[in-house]
C-alpha cells in the first residue's frame, strides 16, 4: 500500500494512492491519519474520490513527525570518499523538523554556504511506539513504511563546525516523499538513485548498507524512543555532490517512487 499526505480544497488530507493505467493517482481519503493506526494503514475507515493524479497533486510532506533522525556514513564508499573512517557502529545525528520540505518545492541555498549538495537516501516511517527492541524481535513490526529522503547538506559549514546540526539544519535542507510505501525489503536490497538535471549521481542498494535497518533501529531505540509518525534516514550512499539554482534533484527509492525538487538561492 502506498499513501500521501496532500492539500485539497482548503484541507490537509491523507490520500491512498493506486497505480492505473500506468500512472499513479489518489483514489481515497484516508478518515484517521496513518500515524494513528497503529501500524495497520490497511485497517483504516476511507473515502472514495474522483481520482487525482498523483504528480498534479499539492503534496505536502507524508508524515508529521516529531522527530527526523539520520544515520550518517551507512555506506562504506560514501564515509571514504569523504575521507572518513569506516564507523563500528552507527553514527546518529538529528535535522529539525523546520527543515522538512514538500515534494516539488524548493531548496534553499543559504547566503553563508558556498557549497550545498544533495543526499538521497531511503527513509523508515515509524508506526509504532518503540523502546529498547530487543534482539529477538522483528523490527518490522514498528516499521509504517518507507519512503524518499534527502538530507540536504551545507558541505563546508558540515566540515567546518566541530558538529552537524548547522550544515544539515536549514530551512529547506529535508525533503521527504512523495509516498509512504511498505512494498520495500531493504535487507533483499531496493535501489536507491539520486539525479541532477536527469543526470545520475548516486546509485546504490540498500543492501550495501554496513548497518542494516534492524542494527540502526535497535541501536536508536537503546536510548532514544521513536513514535508513530517519526522518520529515521538510512544513511546515503557515495557520489554526493554539490547543487547549485536552478538545478533539478531527483531520488528514486525502488518500491517507492521519486522525490523531485528544485534548487533555489535564498533571497
Amino acid at each position: 500500500m502506498k499513501f500521501c499526505r496532500f492539500r485539497a480544497d482548503g484541507h490537509n488530507q491523507y490520500g491512498v494512492v493506486e497505480a492505473v493505467g500506468g500512472r499513479e493517482f489518489i483514489v481515497r481519503v484516508l478518515l484517521t491519519p496513518p500515524e494513528d493506526s497503529d501500524g495497520d494503514v490497511e485497517g483504516l475507515r476511507s473515502k472514495r474520490i474522483n481520482p487525482i493524479a498523483l504528480d498534479e497533486a499539492d503534496l505536502l510532506v507524508p508524515v508529521r513527525p516529531s522527530k527526523i533522525v539520520c544515520v550518517g556514513r551507512n555506506y562504506r564508499e560514501h564515509a571514504k570518499e569523504l575521507g572518513h573512517e569506516i564507523p563500528t557502529e552507527p553514527v546518529i545525528f538529528l535535522k529539525p523538523n523546520s527543515a522538512l520540505l514538500a515534494p516539488g518545492a524548493a531548496v534553499k541555498r543559504p547566503k553563508i554556504s558556498e557549497r550545498v549538495d544533495y543526499e538521497g537516501e531511503l527513509c523508515i516511517v515509524i508506526g509504532k511506539m518503540c523502546r529498547h527492541i530487543r534482539e529477538n524481535e522483528d523490527v518490522r513490526a514498528y516499521i509504517l513504511g518507507y519512503t524518499c529522503f534527502n538530507d540536504v547538506t551545507a558541505r563546508d559549514l558540515q566540515k567546518k563546525d566541530t558538529q552537524w546540526t548547522r550544515g544539515k539544519g536549514f530551512d529547506s535542507f529535508c525533503p521527504v516523499g512523495p509516498v509512504v510505501a511498505d512494498a520495500v525489503d531493504p535487507w533483499a536490497g531496493a535501489r536507491v538513485e539520486t539525479r541532477v538535471n536527469g543526470q545520475v549521481r548516486q546509485s546504490a542498494t540498500t543492501a550495501d548498507f554496513l548497518f542494516p535497518v534492524d542494527v540502526v533501529l535497535r541501536f536508536i531505540t537503546s536510548f532514544m524512543t521513536l513514535v508513530p509518525g517519526d522518520l529515521v534516514a538510512t544513511g546515503t550512499p557515495e557520489g554526493v555532490g554539490p547543487v547549485k539554482a536552478g538545478d533539478v534533484i531527483e531520488v528514486s527509492v525502488e518500491g517507492v517512487g521519486t522525490l523531485r525538487n528544485l534548487v533555489s538561492d535564498e533571497e
